[in-house]
């Protein structure tokens, strides 16, 4: 950050710090219901508010919009609530128990391939970078200019971490054994689906965009779901993780009214929880689905 912008105070040591870290992640892990103490861990190590930019800060009302906090102390980063990165975008440093949820759904090993799409100004990168130790490398992917400048400078330090400005929808270039998107989509990006190595998982954000758009605070998805994709033998498994709802897409990943209007009605009818499968580029024929898009269909039934 530029040497004349105003930085966070520091009521506390650093070794009160990293007593603070360590409960903020003990609480982080609990409210999202898992138990891996490597996600623990890495909520414990990486400063959360060297991702925050300069104060004064501002947290995400529940009934929308922003609020600034009191004081720019350092502690005030470990709660479990999102804080503004651009406002006027409704682009935020997420919720650190969703995050932490889709985190386990990953199942992150040492030495895996990332691919980070949507990944802001890089807190849930570095979480990432600590999961896929030195041996793994993550590819984080931010079409945002400001926000990738922003991620460079914060991640500088992390040999395990490349930052690419780019629409997320073309990215990864090669195969990954994950794939993290933090943004609404309404169909997965070919790239998503082709560069995932067997065995390989995704998580994304499937989400209907809100048909008004408010004049500050992004577009955000008025129907959500997160799903977990995993590359099998004999196909794409699909799961439901619970509901979700992230800032809609721009680039490469809008889509046209009529598929909106599909995917608006699957919601609508409900039971995406029973989905079973993802089918890419082939015929649903007689299979059971929740949605057929354009060359892709959630199904009712195993792989």
């Amino acid at each position: 950050m530029p040497g004349d912008l105003p930085m966070p105070t520091a009521m506390f040591t650093t070794d009160e710090l990293a007593v603070i870290r360590r409960a903020y992640a003990h609480q982080v892990v609990a409210t999202a219901a898992t138990t891996n103490p490597r996600i623990e861990a890495a909520f414990a190590t990486v400063p959360r508010e060297k991702f925050l930019g300069a104060p004064p800060w501002q947290i995400a009302n529940l009934g929308g919009g922003y609020r600034p906090l009191p004081s720019s102390d350092l502690v005030l980063a470990y709660q479990d609530v999102l804080f503004a990165l651009q406002p006027d975008n409704g682009v935020n440093n997420g919720s650190p128990s969703l995050h932490a949820r889709l985190l386990a759904e990953l199942d992150i090993q040492i030495g895996d391939r990332i691919a980070h799409i949507g990944a802001g100004t890089g807190y849930y990168r570095a979480i990432l970078a600590e999961l896929v130790g030195t041996s793994g490398h993550v590819y984080a992917v931010e079409m945002d200019p400001d926000l990738a400048a922003r991620a460079q400078a914060a991640l500088a330090e992390r040999a395990n971490v490349s930052v690419i400005n780019a629409d997320g929808s073309q990215w990864p270039q090669q195969e990954v054994d994950v794939i993290y998107v933090n943004f609404a989509v309404a169909r997965p990006a070919e790239h998503w689906i082709e560069r995932l190595r067997p065995g390989g998982r995704l998580v994304l954000p499937l989400g209907v965009p809100r048909q008004d758009r408010p004049p500050k605070g992004g577009r955000h998805a008025s129907q959500g779901a997160a799903l977990r994709i995993e590359h099998g033998e004999g196909g794409f498994a699909a799961r439901w993780i619970g509901t979700a709802y992230f800032v809609c897409a721009n680039g490469g990943l809008t889509i046209d009214d009529n598929e909106i209007e599909a995917l608006t009605a699957a919601f609508r009818r409900g039971g995406i929880e029973f989905v079973k499968s993802l089918l890419w580029k082939t015929e649903p024929r007689i299979r059971r689905c929740w949605h057929i898009g354009g060359q892709w269909a959630l199904c009712y039934d195993d792989v």
